[in-house]
């Protein structure tokens, strides 16, 4: 309990500055006047670093162990950010882009070292045949996401109070302090290293593994279409005024809209345990229940597509009508995503779990690329109602892959209410 308790706080602080980070690069770079393909590059070598670490990480883990890895991710964070400190705004537009591109790439090395190692740990840690599992990984992620969301408003509340430097500096020293503090408190208990752990076994044996990795895929694409560039920038055009006063408001206003949706989506993901009823299920009823909960999600943002188009231009009750489709697609993503995340560490074998995890983690990174690329292209071609309807496109196809998902198996897991 005590290295799971320190794993999830330290995973906390890194979620909370990736969050603000996001928010911060966002809303500053669209006030210099960036369109929505450039904002959607200056995220894609997050997306891309994500991938290509996915695919190492778990191997550098089992062949370092996962605190070297935890304390990886949380110093390249903080490296990450004081680079983006040296930022020139006389730089040019080509410049900008592609400076701000590279520190991102490393703040995407870092979160994924982070992440892997965190849900990793779950595995090892958790007592097994109680149903612990279940309740620890849904509590790690719900918790991190609502983190994640309130670091969203956090860097929106920075950037309209202390400026794009100052809030950077900050936010580099609360998580070099966090690192200090991680390094000399965290209890034994991770695994110890495997010099002999080859990185060819990358791909899972399990074909279960890699058909939930394809689902994953297209499902936080689906998200990212209109989490990225669509949405933000739409409220930020609807709501800013033009003047100084209305582009802080539009800052608040969206940096609190994502924050709530991203808080509310890991209270769902938290509760996930309770909501499905799955007090005691086995893994081909956790996986029946993947399926249908990915069908459910693939109208919903076709739905709201119809509305924005068939509206026209934008107006209060469009923006209203948005928001609470948006949050209705939260809540649905989030039981998908929480499903996904214990059937990984269900399907995964606890001698290669790491392995396991970082294939799976990245196809969920191959799915934000995805999803980043399409949110700045689908904007700027055809505005909000082309991105939300490629989102119902990507909805399906994470549909699709689930429904081919083994449910065979004839092993049984306990799952715990959380």
């Amino acid at each position: 309990m005590r290295a799971y308790v320190a794993v999830t706080a330290s995973y906390w602080a890194f979620m909370l500055s990736d969050g603000a980070l996001r928010m911060l690069v966002l809303l500053h770079f669209n006030g210099l006047g960036f369109t929505p393909i450039q904002l959607a590059w200056l995220f894609l070598l997050y997306e891309v670093a994500g991938i290509v670490t996915n695919l190492y990480a778990g191997w550098l883990a089992a062949r370092f162990g996962l605190a070297a890895t935890l304390y990886g991710g949380l110093a390249l964070q903080i490296a990450a950010l004081a680079a983006l400190a040296q930022l020139d705004p006389t730089w040019s537009v080509v410049a900008s882009v592609v400076f701000v591109m590279a520190v991102q790439g490393i703040s995407g090395v870092a979160k994924d070292l982070a992440k892997m190692s965190s849900k990793s740990a779950v595995k090892l840690l958790a007592p097994q045949g109680d149903g612990t599992l279940f309740r620890w990984v849904a509590l790690l992620t719900g918790s991190k996401n609502a983190v994640k969301g309130l670091g969203f408003f956090l860097g929106a509340a920075l950037l309209a109070l202390a400026g794009f430097e100052t809030a950077i500096w900050g936010m580099a020293a609360i998580l070099l302090a966090i690192l200090i503090a991680v390094a000399l408190f965290l209890p034994a208990g991770l695994p110890a290293k495997d010099k002999g752990a080859k990185f060819s076994a990358w791909r899972s044996p399990d074909q279960r593994v890699n058909r939930l990795s394809l689902a994953r895929m297209f499902l936080f694409a689906a998200r990212d279409v209109w989490f990225v560039v669509g949405v933000p920038i739409y409220f930020q055009a609807v709501l800013s005024d033009g003047t100084e006063e209305g582009r802080r408001w539009a800052f608040f206003v969206i940096g609190g809209f994502l924050a709530a949706w991203i808080i509310i989506y890991g209270a769902v993901q938290a509760s996930a345990p309770r909501i499905l009823k799955a007090a005691s299920l086995d893994e081909n009823a956790v996986a029946r229940k993947a399926i249908w909960w990915a069908g459910v999600l693939v109208p919903i943002p076709f739905i709201l597509a119809a509305t924005a188009f068939a509206s026209g231009n934008p107006s209060p009750w469009l923006t209203a009508f948005l928001i609470g489709g948006l949050f209705v697609f939260g809540f649905v993503f989030a039981i998908n995503s929480a499903v996904h995340s214990f059937l990984i560490l269900a399907y995964g074998d606890a001698s290669r779990i790491t392995r396991d995890v970082g294939f799976y983690y990245m196809a969920n990174a191959a799915g934000r690329l995805l999803g980043t690329l399409l949110s700045g292209i689908s904007y700027q071609m055809g505005g909000l109602t082309l991105c939300l309807a490629t989102a119902g496109t990507m909805a399906g196809l994470s549909w699709w892959a689930a429904r081919r998902l083994d449910v065979d198996s004839g092993r049984k897991t306990e799952l715990g209410v959380a």
